[in-house]
Formats: C-alpha cells, structure tokens, sequence
C-alpha cells in the first residue's frame, strides 16, 4: 500500500494500543496526517482520562511525526458542501467528523477511519484499517 492517509481518532487511538494493523498500513504508507480536529479529541480524551500527562505526553509525540492539517476557508468551504449533502439525505454525522471529512477532501486524501457514517459523504475516499 502506499499513498497519502489522512488519520481519523479512532485509528489513533488503535496505534496508541499497539494494534499490529494500523501500524504496518502506517509503514507501508506514503505520507499521513492528522486534521487538527482530531488533534483536539485526542487532548480532550487525554484530559477526562486518569492519567493526564501520561496521554498527553504520547499525543505529543505522535503529533510531532506527523503533519498537523489546520481549517482554513477552503475546509470552510468543503464542510458546507458535505453537511448539506449529508442534509438533503437525512443523513447527519458528528459535526467533528464532518470537518475531518472536509480535510480530506480539501487535500485529496484518504480518510482512514473505523466509523462507518463517514461512507455516507459522496466522493469520500475511505479506508478502514
């Protein structure tokens, strides 16, 4: 496998428990980032845990091997063409993961996630790893 991979939470996470998987897809990979919103759930998660800094400390590290894909107005742009995709189907997702979704369309990238809603954004490409 190779290309360009853009990490959902859920996927993170794996890797932070040593899941075999998501770390040989992780080398074999060309290039993989992480949407800044994801960054933030990892944190939040970090912060309802029992073990604060332990977390925080892993996020870090992790975060500084990987590139970090801020919102701009082009992300602005793409999270308003899939919500309302998303509304003329009935079909609402986790507004977080609407603006994960829109990262990766603005930057062309695979979307590696475990959560299943996401096949629900037209032209997504998905991968589940």
């Amino acid at each position: 496998m190779s290309g360009k991979f853009l990490l959902d939470t859920n996927v993170v996470i794996a890797l932070f428990k040593g899941d075999v998987a998501v770390q040989k897809n992780l080398a074999e990979a060309e290039k993989t980032f992480i949407p800044a919103t994801v960054l933030g759930e990892l944190y939040y998660g970090a912060r309802k845990s029992g073990q604060i800094e332990r977390n925080t400390a892993q996020i870090e590290k992790f975060a500084g091997s990987v590139a970090v894909l801020a919102c701009n107005a082009g992300t602005a742009r793409e999270y308003g063409i899939i919500k309302n995709q998303l509304r003329i189907k009935g079909r609402p997702i986790p507004e977080n993961d609407i603006w994960i979704a829109a990262v990766a369309q603005q930057h062309n990238l695979v979307l590696v996630s475990r959560d299943n809603h996401f096949a629900e954004i037209e032209g997504l490409k998905l991968e589940k790893w």
